[in-house]
């Protein structure tokens, strides 16, 4: 019996130590786990962290950006309230900008008078004469000189421009509706007529110059009307009648047939004014001309 026990405990001692060492084994790899989930704990712990600080961030970008765009509509608003007042404000300087001009007029037309006026006469002082000296009364006076006659060209075109008491707005302006009624050669010499007059009056001189070239453009008589855009350009450069002076010089060039020296006018208006409304017009023309030299 003891020696059958005996034998029974040797069969079941390796059993039961194989036993223990797979339980060894299973709390060994439970305990490598636990120390693999602390450790991804700790980097999941790491990227909340990054992450809070990012959204903090996003979070105080939101609140500038909510402030700026608060203060973009207060300044739109403001914005809108000043366009509803702007017509009005225009308007005003519209009106004062006449009234100015209206001035300046007035002030241009008076200078022209008294600088017509002649200068009064310089009486010699009692004190510097001498005695014995005859007075200037008692010297004999001179003969008046003969005016020469003026040529006959002069003499006409003195009657086709008579003198008048119009003020240089209501010439231009008369000269103006001879214009636009067709009757180009009083439209002509209206214009003429408020150069002659007022030749200081600069505000506009070009433009009658301008309107003489138009009105030898629609006689159709080409030669006299470049001639008037070509003395404008020259003594007006800074007139705002430049470009289109250039333009209509172009279109005369091409009605005389000259069409290399209208298309070197026109390129020259277009390299030269670019963002003039005749600018684009001129480079129609060029194309149009272009086609038809090919």
């Amino acid at each position: 019996m003891k020696k059958a026990l005996g034998v029974l405990l040797i069969v079941c001692l390796p059993f039961h130590a194989g036993g223990q060492d797979k339980q060894k084994k299973a709390y060994e790899l439970m305990y490598e786990d636990v120390q693999l989930l602390k450790q991804q704990y700790l980097k999941l712990e790491k990227k909340l962290d990054a992450a809070s600080d990012d959204i903090k961030i996003i979070r105080d970008q939101v609140r500038e950006l909510t402030a700026q765009f608060k203060q973009f509509q207060a300044e739109q608003a403001r914005s809108q309230e000043n366009l509803k007042n702007l017509p009005s404000l225009v308007q005003v300087f519209l009106e004062r900008l006449g009234q100015i001009e209206t001035e300046l007029l007035k002030i241009s037309e008076d200078l022209i008078i008294l600088k017509s006026k002649p200068a009064p006469p310089v009486e010699q002082p009692q004190e510097a004469l001498k005695k014995g000296e005859k007075t200037p009364s008692s010297k004999k006076p001179k003969e008046p000189q003969k005016k020469e006659e003026p040529p006959a060209e002069k003499k006409q075109a003195d009657a086709a421009r008579p003198q008048t008491n119009l003020s240089s707005q209501e010439l231009y302006n008369t000269a103006f509706v001879d214009y636009q009624k067709g009757d180009y050669d009083l439209a002509i010499d209206g214009f003429s007529q408020f150069r002659e007059q007022f030749p200081e009056l600069t505000l506009l001189a070009d433009n009658a110059l301008f309107m003489i070239g138009e009105c030898y453009f629609s006689q159709k008589k080409f030669d006299k009307a470049i001639d008037a855009f070509d003395e404008l350009i020259l003594n007006y450069p800074q007139s705002d009648k430049i470009a289109e002076a250039y333009y209509k010089k172009g279109l005369a060039l091409i009605e005389l047939k000259k069409k290399d020296e209208a298309i070197a006018v026109l390129t020259f208006l277009v390299s030269k004014y670019p963002l003039e409304e005749d600018a684009k017009k001129a480079q129609d023309k060029i194309r149009e001309l272009k086609e038809i030299k090919k």
